[in-house]
């Protein structure tokens, strides 16, 4: 058994600002999940991970997945709106007596758009606030298939970078300030959060290697960050818990929540 419920930030309602929690019978962990999907910035639904979430109640986990604008002129738009979302969400813990200790989850798209959510402080990458909370960051974060970079690398992959100019809002040539400014690698910090990079064996969009030179830099300050490659999955594979490796990283997530 668990409740499931909507809330929307915007009153006429905007489309893609709202999100979804999912509380189980009876909550053991202190820790919530807040999922952020993929879907190359322009698609996707927060919907896809409502079976995910389902199962992870099932282990006493409180649950929220959020949408954000596909329509947005700019990623900056789609963090204004994870980051409300996320902020709203902690509203509803403190309502309910709840610890505000939130892990974030999210994979390709929705990893970028967490990391900089887990990483950057409110503002700091250039979007507007609307938080009604002191900012509290999340006590963990677990990325899949994240782009830890936004300006172009060595052999990119063409359609992600077509991708990343256009959710940019301006060509990279005209400024790679704000390329800078959505890359998660100016956000590594002393103070960032543990984070869990799950990487697919035979992921082909964002280089792996790069979040484990992520990972090795928060080991040397303390942090106890992780990184682990999941054989023969694909870019974005936790959709679904069918396949072996899916249950893995399903099982590796709550043994990484505090």
């Amino acid at each position: 058994m668990f409740q499931f419920q909507s809330f929307y930030l915007d009153s006429p309602i905007v489309k893609g600002r709202c999100f979804d929690v999912f509380s189980p019978e009876k909550i053991t962990r202190d820790t919530a999940l807040f999922f952020v999907h993929g879907g190359g910035w322009r698609a996707g639904t927060r919907g896809s991970f409502h079976g995910i979430m389902e199962a992870f109640n099932q282990r006493g986990i409180l649950c929220a997945s959020t949408d954000y604008r596909l329509t947005a002129p700019s990623a900056l738009e789609q963090l204004q709106d994870i980051r409300t979302s996320y902020d709203r969400f902690l509203s509803c813990l403190a309502e309910h007596h709840r610890p505000l200790k939130v892990c974030v989850y999210g994979e390709s798209a929705g990893a970028h758009l967490a990391s900089l959510l887990l990483c950057a402080a409110p503002g700091e990458c250039g979007e507007k606030t609307e938080l009604v909370n002191p900012w509290i960051p999340p006590v963990r974060g677990v990325l899949q298939s994240t782009p830890s970079e936004f300006t172009p690398w060595e052999d990119i992959f063409p359609a992600i970078w077509r991708n990343m100019q256009n959710i940019a809002g301006v060509p990279f040539a005209q400024e790679p300030d704000r390329y800078e400014k959505l890359s998660l690698r100016n956000y590594i910090r002393r103070d960032n959060p543990p984070i869990f990079f799950a990487e697919a064996q035979n992921e082909h969009m964002f280089p792996p290697e790069k979040n484990r030179e992520i990972v090795q830099q928060h080991r040397e300050w303390g942090i106890r960050s992780e990184w682990k490659v999941y054989k023969n999955m694909e870019h974005g594979f936790f959709y679904e818990l069918t396949r072996r490796q899916q249950k893995e990283l399903f099982e590796d997530i709550v043994s990484f929540l505090p």
